[in-house]
Order: C-alpha cells, then structure tokens, then sequence
C-alpha cells in the first residue's frame, strides 16, 4: 500500500518514518529532563543521569538509523558537500526556493552537528564529577584530573547546544514565516506535500528498527553496567 495521496497543489508524501519521529520527540523530551534536573540539583541528579543514558541511546540509535534505516533517513540521503550547501542557501531568500523531501543541505549539517555535540554531552557525562556527591557510571576508569576536565566539556557543550537548539528553532520560524513551509506538522504527522514529479521515498523495515534499537539499548546497558 502506497504511503501517496494526491492533492490540489501537489502530491501528499510519506517523508519521516516512525522511528525518525519518535527519535526527535524522545530527544526533545529528554533533553528538557535533563536540563531542568541539572538545574535542581540534589536528588534530582539520579534522573539527570538517567537521562542521559537515554540520550546516548537515542544517538546511538540514530547513528544506526542513518547507515541503515529508510531513505530520507539515511546520511547519504542528506549529507551534501560545500558547493551544494552554497546554491542551496543562495535559494534561500528567493521565489525559487522549494521544500525538500527530508533534510536540505542546511538542514543535513545542522543533524550532524546536534548528534556529534549530543554525543559529546553524553559520553562526557560518563566519566565527569560535580566534587559533592554524583560520579558517572565510568568516573573509575580515568584520572580525578581527567575526570574534572571532562566534567567541564560536560558544561561548556551544554552551551553549545542550548545554541544549536535555539538556531533549530530559528530556522523552524525562518521556513514558516518567509516561505510558508511547516517543519513541526511533518514530523508530527510524517507527511509533506510535495510536487508531484518527487518519487515516493523508500520507507523502513519495522524489525530492522527494532533490532537496532535494542541493539543500541544493549550497548548503553553494556558500557553503564560492564566496564
């Protein structure tokens, strides 16, 4: 059955996945857990910490995703060169600007840079200390010095991200003010209306989402409980 329904000014698409979706919901989630749990402090640090690991997961899950999950998914589907970012950004403040079929080029980069700075959070806080009362779960394995550098880079690219969150949001204000394009409803719904001539993208296999999504739980659990 065909995920394709046509309308009036184009034809309705089937452009984010489940997996995808719930994904970026989870991570939203979890990410605003954590930063109001580090904000309380105190016994409120066990749920920072546990949401972390779900952080790591998540990002783990979606590195899996990106190699091996549906097509607009995937990082060879988005991922474009300088060249290809410039001619999509000179499109930016003019009529011929069209929707893309999943992540544009702009768009692409933006993925990789929240994954590889969530990444960072979330193995930095692995091994970091707050010299009171909370270790990570790997705090054992290095030196107090090393832990104490890493217990900064676990502050220092919270900031990073808290800008990185604040230019997503931006460009979700940019594409629906200056071009009438509604980021948020297609990744609530999954569906884009696009042109007609755009050829239906690839969807995913659901046992292969769950296999790796236990795949990534298993690899948390490993690193947490077994080194």
């Amino acid at each position: 059955m065909l995920n394709t329904h046509v309308t009036s000014v184009g034809k309705k698409i089937l452009v984010w996945d489940l997996p995808v979706r719930l994904f970026h919901w989870a991570l939203a989630l979890m990410f605003i857990i954590s930063w109001i749990t580090a904000e309380m402090g105190g016994n409120a640090m066990e749920y920072h910490i546990l949401s972390g690991y779900v952080i790591l997961g998540l990002v783990l899950f979606r590195v899996f995703w990106g190699l091996f999950g549906s097509e607009t998914a995937r990082f060879a589907h988005f991922l474009r060169g300088p060249a290809a970012v410039l001619s999509y950004a000179r499109t930016l403040f003019k009529p011929e600007y069209k929707t893309s079929s999943g992540h544009n080029p702009l768009g692409g980069w933006s993925v990789i840079s929240l994954l590889l700075v969530l990444a960072t959070q979330a193995i930095s806080g692995l091994f970091a200390n707050d010299d009171i009362a909370n270790e990570g779960p790997l705090y054992h394995l290095v030196r107090k010095t090393t832990s104490n550098f890493l217990s900064v880079v676990h502050q220092y690219t919270f900031n990073v991200l808290l800008g990185l969150v604040a230019l997503h949001l931006a460009a979700i204000i940019f594409y629906r003010v200056l071009h009438r394009d509604n980021l948020v409803k297609p990744m609530i719904t999954g569906y884009k209306v696009l042109d007609e001539n755009i050829v239906e993208p690839k969807q995913f296999n659901l046992m292969l989402a769950i296999i790796l999504g236990l795949l990534s739980v298993g690899c948390v659990y490993w690193v947490v409980n077994k080194l």
